[in-house]
């Protein structure tokens, strides 16, 4: 079984530590495209006239107040590393806390999770990164667009990884479009989103959800975790996320792609 999640924008920085290697992250055969990004997104963000940082600031889809966001990249390839982890801290994988997993659960984690990044490629939350800021919406000088970029070169590692066992997607946006299962593996996809349902004058209406569904995914993930649930089959993740309380919905989904789940929140 495999969990894909996006990444954070929030990141702890490393205070110390080696700098990323990219020989020893998930699909190692991804080294060659990752020092490729790393490359011109350093050599970018290395220019110091005004012009050079406004552009940076630009094609990172930054503020003039975030400059140090540029230096700080500007410094990727000698920056500490640490685990994925400890580095991602936005609002899922707060409520994922993988940290505070018992360690076998942390086990389980660290085998299944797989984050899409703009930067990285795929990587799974043990791999060493350092902070960074670079989406996958990015179009990089002398690359072009990150999303396409990595849609090429993850297209057979990742059909391969994700051959055993069902996949729970759940990317969304740019992160989203990275990778597109094959048939064979779609068929064991499940591509889920969160609705917060409201009773108004008692009539229910359910609303697509944006800070809370990144809580709400990262509690999930945590829970199948502590379970150690081992679903074979997308049928059996929709059984194991019903057995912890989730109200999980199915819709439906054209032939070929993922199934498409929703899982319903009243509380956020």
């Amino acid at each position: 079984m495999l969990i894909l999640l996006p990444p954070s924008e929030g990141k702890s920085a490393p205070a110390h530590g080696d700098p990323a290697d990219h020989e020893a992250m998930f699909l190692p055969s991804l080294a060659r495209a990752r020092r490729r990004v790393l490359g011109r997104l350093v050599a970018m963000c290395s220019r110091t006239s005004a012009r050079g940082v406004a552009a940076s600031l630009d094609t990172l889809g930054l503020t003039a107040g975030q400059h140090a966001e540029i230096a700080r990249n500007a410094g990727l390839a000698e920056a500490p590393a640490a685990p994925a982890a400890e580095v991602y801290s936005g609002v899922l994988y707060e409520a994922l806390d993988a940290r505070g997993l018992a360690a076998d659960a942390r086990a389980w984690l660290d085998e299944r999770a797989v984050v899409f990044s703009g930067l990285w490629g795929a990587l799974r939350l043990p791999d060493r990164i350092p902070a960074y800021r670079c989406s996958a919406g990015v179009v990089l000088p002398g690359l072009g667009g990150l999303t396409p970029y990595w849609k090429k070169v993850l297209s057979g590692p990742l059909d391969r990884a994700a051959a055993d066992g069902p996949v729970l997607d759940l990317r969304s946006g740019a992160y989203a479009s990275m990778w597109t299962p094959g048939p064979a593996v779609a068929a064991r996809t499940a591509a889920l989103r969160v609705l917060h349902e409201t009773v108004v004058d008692g009539v229910a209406r359910r609303t697509v959800v944006s800070h809370f569904n990144k809580a709400t995914k990262g509690r999930l993930v945590r829970a199948l975790a502590e379970a150690a649930a081992t679903p074979a089959t997308v049928d059996e993740l929709i059984e194991a996320l019903r057995g912890l309380k989730h109200a999980v919905e199915e819709r439906p989904a054209p032939a070929g792609r993922p199934r498409q789940l929703d899982l319903v929140v009243s509380s956020l």
